[in-house]
């Protein structure tokens, strides 16, 4: 009896180490999901990381990862492949890219499906007050900071310098955000691109160290036809005063920076994260991360965005009052 009690206290342990090592009927498998974001110092990175962070916080059963990129044109990417299932990207490289016409890359990306617009993204073109550069055709043969390479920042200075026949006659050096306001300090490079919501931490890093200026980069746009061709852009103003020592309104234009998620991600989720971020609290929140998302609003989702939208977010918005536009649609 003795030799039986053990064997069956044995296996009585060994069946309760298996029970425990089992999940538990009563608890949903956790959902982990990747939001590809931005290089470090873009506004990009503020918006993914800060999502990303609430969304595992409030919703049970969810783990959002935020993920360093390059920026829009490889997050694209990276969404439609389904390697991240969130991202951020320009409305611009969003259409260019479903329609098989991004920068040497004739694939078409079918499977990025936006989900709401984030802010408006205005191209920022600085130099040094003593460079003796005032206007963007002064750039033929200088050094300039575009971006990454991948990055939308990037993509977006070769459409516009390239329409203006610019692009192949300035020494194009494909660096970050942050490497590039220490490098125009240093005088390693003439000018540096920044294509970012505004104010942006790379450009007051630079304004803080040297005496810069902005250049006017839509009365350069218009004359040598870049808006013709990019029709998604749309003209904007950087107020005075938005940068040290920048005390006059500089003529710019902008890109949509939309939130973005592939076609992969289920309809609950895509609609639980608006419903989560876009609340009082939500936006709030938003804006304690970055001041940009004061662009944020349940009434303004949809600016901006040519391509459709995912189903979703298109329930989530449609329960919120808004219309769906053909093109939204996927029609």
């Amino acid at each position: 009896m003795k030799q039986f009690a053990r064997l069956f206290s044995l296996a009585s342990a060994v069946a309760l180490v298996a029970a425990l090592a089992l999940p538990s009927a009563g608890l949903a498998e956790k959902t982990r999901l990747g939001f590809s974001g931005g290089p470090e110092g873009g506004t990009f990175q503020y918006f993914s990381n800060g999502i990303a962070s609430r969304l595992s916080k409030m919703i049970d059963n969810v783990e959002v990862s935020n993920m360093a990129s390059a920026g829009s044109v490889e997050n694209v990417r990276r969404v439609n492949s389904g390697e991240a299932d969130f991202g951020i990207a320009y409305s611009g490289d969003t259409f260019l890219a479903r329609n098989g016409r991004l920068t040497n890359d004739t694939n078409q990306y079918p499977n990025v499906h936006a989900m709401a617009f984030l802010y408006g993204a205005p191209a920022h073109l600085i130099v040094l007050e003593k460079s003796g550069i005032s206007a963007v055709a002064d750039l033929a043969g200088k050094r300039v900071a575009v971006g990454g390479a991948g990055s939308g920042a990037a993509a977006a200075a070769q459409r516009y310098f390239g329409a203006l026949g610019l692009w192949d006659k300035m020494k194009v050096e494909y660096i970050g955000y942050s490497k590039a306001a220490a490098a125009i300090g240093d005088g390693l490079i003439d000018a540096m691109w920044v294509f970012a919501g505004f104010p942006n931490s790379s450009v007051i890093q630079a304004a803080a160290s040297n005496k810069i200026k902005i250049l006017d980069t839509y009365d350069a746009g218009v004359a040598g036809g870049a808006f013709e061709q990019y029709p998604f852009y749309a003209p904007l103003t950087i107020p005075a005063g938005t940068y040290s020592g920048v005390d006059y309104d500089v003529k710019s234009f902008q890109d949509s920076a939309l939130w973005v998620a592939g076609k992969h991600v289920s309809d609950d989720n895509v609609y639980d994260a608006l419903a989560n971020i876009y609340t009082k609290e939500g936006l709030s929140y938003m804006i304690k991360v970055k001041s940009t998302a004061k662009a944020m609003s349940v009434d303004g989702a949809l600016v901006g965005i040519v391509t459709p939208v995912h189903s979703g977010a298109q329930k989530f918005w449609k329960e919120k009052g808004l219309s769906i536009s053909d093109a939204q649609m996927g029609k």
